[in-house]
C-alpha cells in the first residue's frame, strides 16, 4: 500500500482527488490533505509518504517553494496543474508526472502504476531538469528524459542529431555516435521537438535542422546529417522542408 499526501489551496481540488483515489485506486491511503507549503512540510516530515500529490500555484507560495526547502527528496512528485501547454511540455522532458486539473481517472491510475514501479529513477534529478526546462526554450540546458533499462539518460536537445521510427519505438541518433532506442512513437517526438527546430521530413525520420550537413535535390531529395549519415526526404514533405530551410 502507498502512503499519499495531497497538498492543494482549494479544498475541492483536495477533496475530489481524495475521492477518486479511494473509489479507483485502492493501491494509495491518503494519509493528510494540506493547505499550504507549511502543513505539506510537516505531513512530508511526519507520514514519509511514498508519493505527494502537489498543487503547483497556491494562493502565497508554489510547489517548487515546498521542493525547494527539502534536503531530500525520497519520494515521488506527481504534479496537479493547470499549466499552459509550453509548461507541459517541459513536464514530459523531464519525464515527471502531472495531472490536468480536472483530473482525469486513468491517466491518475497510470501515474501511480509509474510510482509503484520506480521507473524513472531519480526523483530529485528530475526536478532539477524540470527547472531548468520551465526556463525559456532557448535555453542550451534543455534536456530531453530518455527512459534507459536502469532508469533515465538526459540528453541535451542540440546533442540530437535525427530519431527514427522503429515500429513502436523510436531510435533517439546522438552527435557522440550513440543510439538510444526508447519505447514512445516518434509522432510523440515530433510533437515534443518540433518547437525545438526539428523537422519530419519523412515517415519515419524527424531530424535537427541544424545538424544537417547537406541537402541533396531529387524526386524528394535527401538529406546529409552531421555524423554523414543519409536520409531520404519525403515527396510530400518537400515543399515544406525547404521552406523550412530557406528561413
Amino acid at each position: 500500500m502507498l502512503k499519499g499526501v495531497i497538498i492543494d489551496d482549494e479544498s475541492k481540488s483536495r477533496e475530489s482527488l481524495q475521492i477518486l483515489l479511494q473509489d479507483f485506486c485502492k493501491n494509495v491511503e491518503i494519509k493528510a490533505l494540506c493547505q499550504n507549503v507549511s502543513e505539506g512540510l510537516q505531513a512530508i516530515s511526519e507520514h514519509r509518504p511514498d508519493v505527494v500529490f502537489l498543487d503547483i500555484q497556491m494562493q502565497r507560495e508554489t510547489g517548487f517553494d515546498l521542493l525547494n526547502r527539502l534536503k531530500n527528496i525520497d519520494f515521488e512528485v506527481i504534479f496537479t496543474t493547470a499549466y499552459s501547454e509550453y509548461a507541459i511540455k517541459a513536464f514530459k522532458f523531464s519525464a515527471i508526472d502531472y495531472l490536468l486539473k480536472p483530473i482525469d481517472i486513468e491517466e491518475l491510475a497510470r501515474a501511480l502504476e509509474k510510482v509503484e514501479k520506480k521507473v524513472n529513477g531519480n526523483m530529485s534529478l528530475r526536478l532539477e531538469q524540470l527547472i531548468q526546462n520551465l526556463k525559456p526554450a532557448v535555453s542550451p540546458q534543455y534536456k530531453l528524459a530518455l527512459p534507459a533499462s536502469d532508469g533515465l539518460v538526459f540528453v541535451k536537445i542540440d546533442d540530437i542529431l535525427y530519431c527514427e521510427a522503429s515500429s513502436n519505438y523510436t531510435n533517439i541518433h546522438t552527435g557522440d555516435g550513440k543510439k538510444h532506442i526508447v519505447s514512445r512513437t516518434l509522432k510523440e517526438y515530433d510533437d515534443l521537438l518540433g518547437d525545438h527546430n526539428f523537422f519530419r521530413i519523412h515517415n519515419s525520420y524527424l531530424i535537427n535542422m541544424n545538424a544537417i550537413k547537406k541537402y541533396v535535390r531529387g524526386d524528394g531529395g535527401y538529406v546529409i546529417m552531421n555524423n554523414d549519415v543519409s536520409l531520404d526526404v519525403s515527396k510530400r514533405k518537400k515543399e515544406a522542408f525547404l521552406g523550412r530551410l530557406g528561413h
